[in-house]
């Protein structure tokens, strides 16, 4: 009798896995806002999965804008583009990369097997370019005439900063610092590195990075190395936290904690508080707990693993610890369970129109762990007086058709210098570029 082979395994076990787990019971947009609806939360043993599989844009595909605006493609045929940054000149660095493919990072047993084909059905199973490319628009019309391997043979690279003459990139283990002359399409000359970052199994990867106003630090985040902590504390130290590092030194202290995977980080225009988006916590429910937009406070504890939203405690991790559980800073926003917020750009320099003068771009990548699906969209957040002042509006949607496949996933954002947003597509390989439409 033949055995069943391992990817009919692997398709049994997604096809039980996405029949089972709750469905979202909350009104459209209950978990969303300064006060979301927390309902109580619902364990498993087997999490819900509901995922929208990578099949990538048709031919001529694009995203559907909001009223009033229209959307092209900057540039197409990248490699898993992730991260966004706009050089002064205008020219656009992508960081084409995804999660390392080392031995520490490999997880046994069944769940992790089975939370591998999720990530891969997902988009997220392809080999890491290692790569950040330059894209130029010379002439202005939206569509990047000029691509060049700007760094290459780096370690899944995400966040970039330019200060002064130096750009600074975090790798998945560490800041690199680049020599950096003002039009040049490459560098060829080796980094060095400025401070480790927390490496290891990586269960969160991504490590992105904003410079101060003063240039004078960097602020960087890194996620769990967990769900709850499931993986032992120890494993944690410096992690779910942003990172202050000095730049001439690279000293490194404990800005932030208590963020179980914090990504896209800003200084808001009108207040110069540093903001970032999280993604919370999986496996209480698909209401269960809104991925959130917040001020961050030095020295500020967000709760995890301990607990969500404020003082809200999750038993599954034991032990407890109360006195930090009193401590728990909530958020400012939440944007509702599962959306996967990884992209964030505030308006400043924006020129999309009045309606979004004063206010957050997010990208929001999708959710894996909910029913029905959340995210696969870009959302605008208005400010008033450098705090959220209202419900989040679409800005790009159609990432997922109607046999729930998803075309693209949107990660990271950015303005440019011409004042439109770029948003970068992952699973489409493109990074869009959003401006008024034309009259």
């Amino acid at each position: 009798m033949r055995r069943p082979s391992l990817s009919i395994l692997a398709t049994a076990a997604l096809l039980v896995l996405a029949g089972c787990g709750d469905k979202s019971t909350l009104p459209a947009g209950a978990g969303v806002g300064p006060a979301p609806q927390l309902p109580a939360p619902k364990g498993s043993l087997i999490p819900t999965v509901d995922i929208a599989p990578a099949k990538g844009w048709p031919e001529g595909g694009k995203p559907q804008a909001a009223q009033g605006l229209e959307v092209q493609a900057l540039a197409r045929g990248l490699d898993h583009p992730r991260w966004l940054y706009v050089l002064p000149n205008g020219d656009v660095l992508v960081a084409e990369s995804n999660k390392p493919q080392t031995p520490e990072n490999k997880q046994s047993g069944l769940r992790a097997w089975v939370m591998g084909k999720v990530m891969a059905k997902a988009g997220a199973g392809v080999p890491s370019a290692d790569r950040i490319t330059l894209l130029r628009d010379a002439d202005g019309d939206g569509v990047a005439e000029t691509r060049s391997v700007f760094l290459k043979g780096l370690h899944s690279p995400f966040g970039m900063a330019l200060v002064g003459d130096q750009l600074f990139v975090a790798n998945a283990d560490a800041i690199l610092r680049f020599s950096y002359k003002e039009g040049a399409t490459a560098i060829t000359e080796a980094g060095q590195t400025l401070a480790p970052l927390p490496a290891g199994l990586n269960h969160h990867w991504t490590k992105n990075i904003l410079a101060s106003r003063d240039g004078s630090k960097l602020y960087a985040t890194v996620g769990s190395n967990s769900n709850v902590g499931e993986n032992g504390l120890e494993i944690e130290v410096n992690r779910a936290a942003i990172l202050e590092v000095d730049i001439r030194t690279g000293a490194t202290r404990l800005f932030a904690s208590g963020l179980r995977n914090p990504n896209g980080m800003a200084w808001e225009p009108q207040s110069g508080a540093l903001w970032t988006v999280v993604n919370e916590r999986d496996e209480i429910g698909s209401d269960l707990v809104p991925d959130y937009l917040t001020s961050v406070k030095d020295g500020g504890f967000y709760g995890w693993p301990y607990s969500y939203y404020g003082q809200h405690v999750d038993a599954r991790v034991k032990p407890q610890r109360p006195e930090l559980v009193a401590q728990a800073i909530v958020p400012d926003y939440a944007l509702g369970a599962h959306v996967a917020a990884l992209g964030l750009a505030f308006a400043e320099g924006a020129h999309l129109g009045p309606a979004y003068a004063s206010g957050a771009f997010i990208g929001q990548h999708g959710s894996w762990n909910r029913k029905p699906l959340s995210g696969y969209n870009v959302v605008y957040v208005p400010f008033a007086q450098g705090r959220p002042n209202g419900m989040p509006v679409e800005i790009l949607s159609g990432f997922v058709n109607a046999e729930g496949e998803a075309y693209g996933r949107p990660v990271g954002v950015a303005i440019d210098k011409k004042g439109a947003l770029l948003v970068a597509d992952d699973v489409g390989n493109v990074v869009w570029r959003v401006r008024p439409a034309a009259r």
